[in-house]
């Protein structure tokens, strides 16, 4: 006897359920300008790589001969793939069925994300569009009775997102209105992205929010991309969902595919060399003390050529965080950015700075320092932040943090901010330009000669003639002739300098990784 009836209602599963909510449904979702989340995954992994996990999860309906009636898929679609040649788990809601809050089976297939990550130890990636849960169907609009709650000893959900957050890297792409827990899982990863004109991000949505303060808004006005780029709940705004591929792809490829491997090394078959110096860092650093310069540009003239890749740019913005490269191998990189509250760090700062280094302490990424500290944002605006408890946060993350650091001083390094530029045992270097102190030259003035200032005919000239002097003598040369830094470089062979620092550190790296307790199954 053959099983060929039931083979052909395999068939005619799968067909469905590639066809999601249905020809309407998917039309509609163009229609708004968005893919489906089938298109999505199909755009972002390797050419066929994609194996679905339970690809016939659903609601069937059959006559009473068992014949396939109807079948309602999962509205989540979740599988492991390939992404660059690497193994990756990626997953998302289907919006053309119920907005994309969760049916049964799309709900067990959603919960099921993370542990398959960690089961795989593989990078996920997951796509976001749609509400969490709905009052309708509970209570008494609920087809038959209904338990109230989960059993007490159903495993917290959240359990799954801390584990898979330190097994290996996670990505959340907003590509629509993400509310309640699916807004959850976007802060609960390494790399979040949003849409800049398509996605909200958001707690709860207007309705709610009318409900409870009596306050009119639309979604991107509480949670759309201009909110969110500079609110710190995600890292980038893609312009559109082609680019939220492109920047996936950026991000993954810096990192290694879980906590017990080394980050890749990057090979574009034009090796850039070791030892490029770039006259332009000779001069970056204005002799005014007063003129600021574009820091990134250092940046840019220190690592390959094209590798960096700024995370969180609009939040914190006096500091900078990126990823790059020396010589195709992955580099944490922080930096002040002078032209923002003159680089000094803000309570947004710190938390960015913190949130960083945790993630180059997680995937054993080396951080570069190139520092220009002024020291903690002052000010009443400053002190209603707490600036003082996140910058001392951001300090405890570094002091702890494991992985190998190299600080380069480019310019300033004052007060007690600038300890969150200097790793456990870690190589600094200095350049000329670099000066250092309890205090800025022009605040240690105002406050140790305030009387001879007040009482001098002049009291602007006093101070400029106080601040004059002091300046000369905050020489980079006595901190290197004390040892006080591994060495006073040539700004132009800052490149060479690190990527001899990186031989170094590489063996670091890999004890770090070495020393990792193996995975709880």
């Amino acid at each position: 006897m053959s099983w060929k009836d039931e083979v052909d209602g395999i068939d005619a599963r799968r067909a469905l359920a590639k066809e999601l909510g249905g020809a309407e449904a998917v039309a509609t979702q163009h229609e708004r300008g968005k893919l489906t989340i089938r298109e999505r995954i199909d755009n972002l992994v390797d050419g066929s790589s994609f194996s679905e996990q339970g690809p016939i999860a659903g609601h069937a309906e059959t006559d009473d001969d068992g014949n396939l009636v109807s079948f309602t898929p999962g509205n989540y679609v979740l599988g492991l793939a390939k992404i660059d040649g690497r193994p990756c788990a990626v997953g998302g809601e289907d919006f053309t069925q119920r907005g994309g809050s969760p049916t049964p089976a799309g709900l067990r297939k959603s919960v099921y994300a993370e542990d398959l990550a960690c089961r795989y130890r593989v990078p996920l990636v997951r796509f976001l569009e749609g509400g969490g849960g709905s009052v309708r169907g509970s209570g008494k609009q609920a087809a038959g009775p209904r338990l109230a709650g989960d059993a007490v000893y159903t495993r917290q959900r959240f359990e799954s997102f801390a584990k898979v957050m330190a097994t290996a890297p996670v990505v959340s792409a907003a590509v629509g209105a993400v509310a309640g827990f699916p807004a959850a899982r976007l802060a609960a990863s390494h790399f979040s992205i949003m849409t800049k004109n398509t996605s909200q991000v958001l707690i709860a949505g207007p309705a709610i929010v009318e409900r409870a303060f009596g306050i009119q808004m639309t979604k991107d006005e509480l949670g759309g991309a201009k909110v969110h780029a500079k609110s710190g709940v995600v890292d980038n705004v893609a312009e559109d969902e082609e680019e939220v591929f492109h920047l996936i792809r950026q991000f993954l490829s810096y990192l290694p595919g879980n906590i017990w491997q080394l980050p890749p090394v990057f090979d574009d078959g034009e090796a850039d060399d070791r030892k490029r110096c770039e006259d332009s860092l000779l001069e970056v650093i204005p002799r005014d003390r007063k003129k600021v310069y574009k820091m990134r540009s250092i940046l840019t003239a220190v690592l390959d050529r094209g590798s960096l890749f700024e995370l969180t740019p609009g939040y914190g913005r006096s500091q900078i965080t990126a990823l790059g490269r020396l010589e195709g191998r992955t580099v944490g990189v922080i930096a002040n950015d002078p032209y923002i509250y003159a680089g000094s760090m803000s309570a947004e700062g710190a938390q960015k700075v913190e949130r960083f280094i945790k993630l180059c302490d997680s995937f054993a990424l080396p951080i570069l320092s190139f520092v220009d500290e002024p020291g903690f944002m002052i000010g009443p605006a400053a002190e209603q932040a707490a600036t003082i408890r996140h910058g001392v946060n951001a300090i405890m993350a570094t002091v702890t943090s494991k992985v190998p650091w190299a600080s380069v001083i480019v310019r300033k390094m004052y007060g007690v901010a600038a300890a969150a530029h200097f790793g456990p045992e870690g190589n600094v270097f200095t350049w000329p330009s670099a000066e250092a102190g309890a205090l800025p030259i022009e605040g240690g003035v105002a406050v140790a000669f305030r009387r001879e200032i007040a009482e001098a005919p002049d009291p602007e000239a006093k101070r400029a003639e106080l601040e004059a002097s002091f300046a000369k003598g905050r020489s980079a040369f006595p901190r290197a002739e004390a040892f006080a830094v591994h060495d006073l470089i040539d700004p132009r062979r800052t490149r060479p300098t690190l990527c001899e620092w990186l031989d170094w550190a590489e063996p670091l790296q890999r004890e770090l990784v070495a020393s990792r307790p193996p995975p709880i199954r």
